[in-house]
């Protein structure tokens, strides 16, 4: 192995190190802002792009196994296939498991050799967060979780989330990272990013001491308040206690000991509320299985009715859908309030999505679930038997590992977050379990709202609005953890007002710093084409097969104008059945396809060679001499689209015409070899505007244009969209269809939708399209030395309203629904 392979692997270890110790969290968070730095070395040694994947990957695998050991345990345990192979599993899947590291270091890579190191940063940094917000992982972590330990710094959450959090982490090691790499250049080479780190955290800081003295500053008021108590029974292992006292043995262990411990909550601590954990209560309650579950749904009533006294319990729920994990609210003398099912189940050990479950997925993982995910948040309140009101939002579980939902629920007015957890399978493994206590108080800090999570056995906590842990249970006691709650409703923050907005932030830059990209390799491109270019693509058409391939083009147009307007006149800009594909296939599609057929049949590549003008066609070869041709002229009717017909030197004009998109080029070409080609015709100047219009046209497309991208991949987006929202509406789920009428009704919908994005995109782009022409034409008319960045403007602005303006206007319209 080459030395550079070995500093490689080294900077690797270290970064994996200094991660490892990073995530235990104490003092050691402050190793966020420079942990990365090893690697970020050796990425930049790293020249070939399959060196730096490779880099890349094998940093994956680092972080797993230094940050996440424990997790291979943990689920080898759980499914019984033990630690080891489950470890190694893990290792294997790390790069699909942490896909951040490939992310970050690709895109840091390609943005490297284009431009300058503080936007290759941010382009990195960007790349990191928008990958962890469209690949949920597992358990949801981020690099800026670490930070929790630190009281001030982690108050920037309220800005951006824990993902913003990363950002800054990561451009803080960015940073230090080039001033490492400019240390013999010089003070100022190496202080410049040095101060800018500096900067960073001092701007975190002052952020967050402003921050935490606005909290503590605020003014008291009357607002009601209840004592909440959270009830940890320490009763774990239900599948070991099944087989020694039976299914109705365990839950009247679990639930003697809740009403034990609740009693001693009420007398001792005058609790207002009690609060129970995750599945406490393991089958279905309101929905009993036999008269032993009837009788115990009774009794949890009656001790409710008996305490006087709201309980929030983990239960099952079901409907004709499926089975849920969930929180029960029961009042007492009033019954059950409502049910909050749990949104975001755990892959495979909880819910099993339809496309993959089947009796073979059963059969090789039999521990896989059959819950089903909820529908969102929900707001219930909480009431004392005096009156006394607080409206929470119940998160579940790996719930609280999500922003969106504690947004949501902040958005509904809810005054605190109420967390009910099963951390047992953390028993063995505490360092999980404090990470769930830390990736959970993110949403207290995010949202200002006040936190209570009751667990199994262990961390059960009080969380306040700026994270701080009031006061924990230990892993393995059996106790009763008290808190106040208020209805007090904080100030929205900017995750409250904006959501999880970092990562579609990130994405969004990602994808802007990909067409300025474009949009300079088309500017370079732009520039050679204005050099005498070697061959052009042309199409050699006759006038019988011109005026054919017209006359398709122009039955395709006409074609789409009338399916628009007989569909507007009718029933609205909307495909609603295959009679309406099949005159759009018929009067649209075959003769668009019939004429591109033709083209493609006479399709020819010109070029000169020596002193002839040579057309190399698929079965022939033309050749003209350069001197026999007298001049140009541009077609009057850009039908079967720009074109020019060729005068022959002898009089007569040639009996084929070149259909081409930049005649100006053709023009260039032949004068090259010293002949005086001229455009002619009774309006000469007109024409020659005609073919500056076809050149200026061909010039400004790009790859973004191209008609299989704008009519067919781009409407397949947006109609998957519309028609998974279809799908829910209708029936119920996002394949529900599928499942009522089969396959053929399924993707029947799904073409039927497809097909109507696709022929409304037509009709916006024939819109834009005559909208750029006329003002285009109307600037050339008036003689504009700024013509052409007129088109260049406007057509950029063409695909704004496309490509961004199209999604936009369908994101509001679910808004709207929703």
């Amino acid at each position: 192995m080459s030395p550079s392979r070995w500093r490689s692997l080294a900077g690797i270890l270290a970064t994996g190190v200094l991660l490892g110790l990073y995530a235990r969290g104490d003092l050691a968070w402050g190793l966020g802002f420079v942990a990365l730095v090893p690697w970020l070395l050796t990425l930049d040694s790293d020249r070939p792009t399959l060196r730096v994947l490779a880099n890349a990957a094998l940093m994956s695998i680092a972080f797993v196994a230094a940050v996440f050991y424990w997790f291979g345990a943990a689920i080898g345990a759980y499914t019984g296939v033990g630690a080891s192979t489950a470890t190694l599993v893990l290792l294997v899947f790390a790069p699909l498991v942490q896909p951040q590291f490939i992310a970050f270091a690709l895109v840091r890579h390609w943005t490297g050799r284009r431009y300058g190191p503080w936007l290759r940063a941010v382009a990195a940094a960007s790349a990191w967060v928008a990958c962890e917000w469209l690949v949920a992982k597992p358990l949801g972590d981020t690099m800026g979780h670490g930070l929790f330990p630190s009281a001030v710094l982690r108050q920037v959450a309220d800005l951006g989330g824990a993902a913003g959090i990363t950002v800054l982490l990561l451009l803080v090691n960015e940073a230090i990272a080039f001033a490492v790499e400019r240390r013999g250049r010089g003070v100022r080479a190496w202080l410049r990013p040095l101060a800018a780190a500096v900067g960073i955290v001092a701007c975190m800081a002052g952020y967050g001491a402003m921050r935490r003295a606005d909290l503590q500053a605020a003014p008291a008021d009357n607002a009601p308040t209840l004592r909440v108590a959270m009830v940890q029974a320490n009763i774990t292992d239900y599948e070991r206690l099944r087989k020694q006292i039976g299914a109705y043995g365990v839950v009247r262990r679990v639930l003697d000991t809740h009403y034990a411990l609740s009693w001693s909550a009420i007398r001792d601590h005058q609790a207002d509320v009690l609060l129970w954990s995750e599945t406490v209560y393991p089958t279905t309650f309101g929905h009993p299985r036999s008269e032993d579950g009837a009788a115990l749904d009774r009794e949890i009533q009656g001790f409710v009715d008996t305490a006087g006294v709201p309980l929030v319990f983990g239960t099952y729920d079901r409907d004709g859908q499926g089975e849920y994990n969930a929180a029960a609210f029961l009042e007492p003398g009033k019954g059950l309030l409502g049910f909050y099912r749990k949104t975001h189940p755990f892959p495979l050990t909880e819910h099993v999505p339809r496309w993959l479950d089947g009796p073979r997925l059963r059969g090789w993982l039999p521990w896989t679930g059959t819950w089903s995910p909820g529908d969102g948040a929900r707001v219930l309140p909480l009431r004392s038997a005096d009156g006394r009101e607080v409206n929470v939002v119940p998160l579940i579980c790996l719930d609280d590992v999500h922003s969106d939902l504690a947004i949501d629920g902040a958005r509904l007015g809810a005054q605190a977050i109420v967390g009910i957890s099963n951390d047992s399978w953390f028993t063995a493994y505490p360092v999980g379990a404090r990470l769930h206590l830390a990736v959970a108080a993110f949403r207290s800090i995010e949202t200002r709202l006040p936190q209570v999570r009751v667990t199994t056995n262990g961390f059960s906590a009080i969380i306040d609005d700026t994270g701080e842990v009031l006061a924990n249970t230990s892993i393995g006691d059996q106790a009763v953890l008290t808190a106040f709650i208020s209805a007090r409703d904080p100030s929205p923050t900017l995750m409250v007002r904006w959501g999880d907005w970092v990562g579609r932030a990130g994405a969004v830059f990602l994808l802007a710093l990909a067409a300025l990209a474009a949009w300079q390799a088309s500017r370079r491109r732009a520039v050679a084409a204005a050099k005498v270019e070697s061959a052009i693509e042309v199409v050699a058409l006759t006038p019988f097969w011109r005026a054919l391939t017209g006359a398709l083009r122009l039955c395709a147009g006409a074609g789409l104008v009338w399916l628009a307007f007989d569909m507007l006149a009718r029933i609205g800009l909307q495909i609603q059945s295959l009679s309406q594909l099949r005159i759009f296939a018929g009067a649209v599609l075959a003769p668009a396809v019939a004429a591109w057929a033709i083209e493609r049949a006479f399709a020819a590549q010109a070029r000169i060679e020596g002193l002839l003008l040579v057309l190399d066609q698929r079965r022939q070869r033309i050749e003209l001499p350069v001197a026999s041709i007298a001049s140009l002229r541009p077609w009057r009717i850009p039908l079967p689209g720009s074109g020019v017909d060729v005068r022959l030197a002898a009089g007569p004009w040639w009996t084929r015409g070149l259909a081409l998109t930049r005649p100006h080029a053709l023009q260039r070409m032949l004068a090259a070899t010293g002949a005086p080609v001229r455009l002619e015709g009774r309006f000469a100047a007109d024409l020659a505007d005609l073919a500056d219009l076809a050149q200026a046209r061909a010039d400004a497309r790009r790859r973004i244009d191209h008609p299989l991208l704008k009519f067919a991949l781009f409407p397949l987006l947006l109609a998957l969209v519309a028609f998974r929202l279809h799908q829910v509406i209708a029936f119920g789920g996002a394949f529900g269809e599928y499942y009522t009428f089969g396959l053929a009704a399924y993707l029947s919908g799904l073409l039927i939708w497809w097909a109507s994005w696709s022929i409304g995109l037509m009709l916006f782009a024939a819109v834009l399209r005559i909208a750029i022409e006329t003002a285009v034409v109307l600037a050339m008319a008036l003689r504009s030395a700024h013509a052409a960045a007129v088109r260049d403007a406007l057509e950029w602005l063409g695909r704004a309203l496309f490509y961004l303006g199209v999604p936009a206007w369908l994101a509001w319209r679910l808004l709207a629904m929703g």
